[in-house]
């Protein structure tokens, strides 16, 4: 690294594009992984057991509302009600006292018009990889759909099939970049983050805990 600090500016921009072929890297490998399982429309989803709908809070930090939670919501909703799935996981962090997304997901779930006691909550879906690894290994299920907006899908899918799941996506409406640039400026370092976590880290759950059954009846 010493003949980078010599060339000053120049080593900077080296490093810069050496930090953007990985982001473009691994955004490519993690899109290749979910290639043709992807969907737009409820009725295209092959019929599966369980949903796994990504954590949300359904407002910001500002207290606006968050629009991703409203879309993630709707297509749950919508999924359920095509009969594609049997029972939804709402996957989301419950780390700090007052902060509930599992639950605020439920609530919303059920006020459009998805039965109680379908929805289960997991919360200790503290990250992506989180939700995807528990779904197996806690909720015992070996075949999910991930109900976010398509990037997150994207990036769902590929950690779950890194651990041995048959998953597929859901896509719920988009978000508008200018509504929210951090969250797709997060997401190019997240998806370098799931492809460390898969080759390199071989990154666990926080939590696992014991077996947690889904009613599909």
């Amino acid at each position: 690294m010493k003949w980078l600090l010599k060339l000053g500016g120049l080593g900077a921009g080296v490093l810069m594009l050496v930090a953007a072929g990985a982001s473009i890297g691994c955004e490519w490998w993690v899109a290749r992984a979910a290639k043709g399982r992807c969907f737009d429309e409820a009725g295209l989803v092959p019929e599966t057991p369980v949903a796994v709908v990504l954590g949300a809070s359904p407002r910001l930090a500002d207290g606006r509302p968050n629009l991703f939670f409203l879309a993630r919501m709707e297509a749950a909703a919508a999924l359920f009600k095509a009969g594609r799935v049997k029972a939804l996981i709402v996957s989301g962090d419950n780390g700090t006292r007052g902060y509930d997304e599992p639950t605020e997901m439920k609530t919303a779930l059920v006020r459009l018009g998805v039965p109680h006691q379908r929805v289960v909550c997991d919360f200790a879906g503290f990250r992506t990889l989180d939700s995807a690894v528990r779904a197996k290994e806690v909720f015992g299920q070996d075949r999910v759909v991930f109900v976010s907006q398509r990037f997150h899908n994207e990036r769902a899918i590929y950690l779950a099939r890194s651990a041995g799941m048959d998953a597929h996506g859901f896509n719920a409406r988009d978000v508008p970049v200018a509504a929210a640039p951090r969250t797709f400026l997060r997401e190019k370092l997240a998806s370098v983050k799931a492809v460390l976590d898969v080759t390199v880290l071989k990154t666990r759950p926080r939590f696992l805990g014991g077996k947690v059954a889904v009613p599909l009846e």
